[in-house]
């Protein structure tokens, strides 16, 4: 169950971790091929561990930003503006913390604003952050809704993702075209029905869609 606003957690520093080097990165890779039962030393998989990393340092750039200075930048010239910023559909792709296989869906975001609104794309980018991450689909979910409001401080967050999840489409039960959907509601959104029930019609209701 969602903690009231009042009681809600800092979003929670990074702890910092010792790095490997990029040669030990790409080693590791090499190992991986061999047990996967092939030769890295082939012409075909010569570059591949190179392109590994080189693709990991793009698929978890969100352990590197930082959600607090994304957020900094408000605008309060809003003229009383005070009703509900959703931004929907926004793509996004993660991975899996238990077998590092793909995550691939959209979020929605929204808040009430008090006296300050913040740039839109810093919406999109802010799910960038944590999809850029080794994640769970509900701690990804939370940690979106946390940050805006911890750091913004609006009336009310709302945060749903819908997602397909490869570690389970392409292995284990195989199930393809199953969609996983969570969401965080947290101040108006969780207090005030119309409120929840407004931001739900707007990005068309996927949680009752799969409820």
């Amino acid at each position: 169950m969602d903690k009231p606003v009042g009681r809600l957690h800092s979003v929670p520093e990074k702890t910092p971790v010792e790095r490997p080097s990029r040669a030990e990165a790409e080693d590791a890779v090499r190992t991986l091929l061999r047990w996967a039962g092939d030769d890295p030393a082939r012409q075909g998989l010569l570059e591949t561990p190179s392109r590994v990393v080189r693709a990991y340092e793009e698929w978890f750039q969100g352990y590197h930003d930082d959600p607090h200075e994304l957020l900094q930048k408000t605008f309060e010239e809003t003229e009383g503006y005070d009703e509900m910023v959703v931004l929907k559909d926004i793509a996004f792709s993660s991975h899996c913390e238990h077998h590092m296989a793909p995550i691939i869906g959209q979020a929605h975001v929204a808040y009430l604003p008090t006296n300050k609104v913040v740039g839109i794309s810093k919406l999109a980018r802010l799910v960038e952050v944590y999809a850029r991450r080794l994640q769970i689909q509900e701690k990804m979910t939370s940690e979106i809704a946390n940050a805006l409001q911890q750091i913004l401080q609006p009336k009310g967050v709302a945060v749903v993702i819908e997602a397909s999840h490869e570690c389970i489409t392409t292995r284990g039960v195989n199930k393809p075209g199953v969609t996983m959907v969570t969401s965080r509601m947290l101040g108006a959104f969780r207090d005030d029905a119309s409120t929840r029930r407004e931001f739900l019609a707007v990005i068309g209701n996927p949680v009752s869609h799969h409820s």
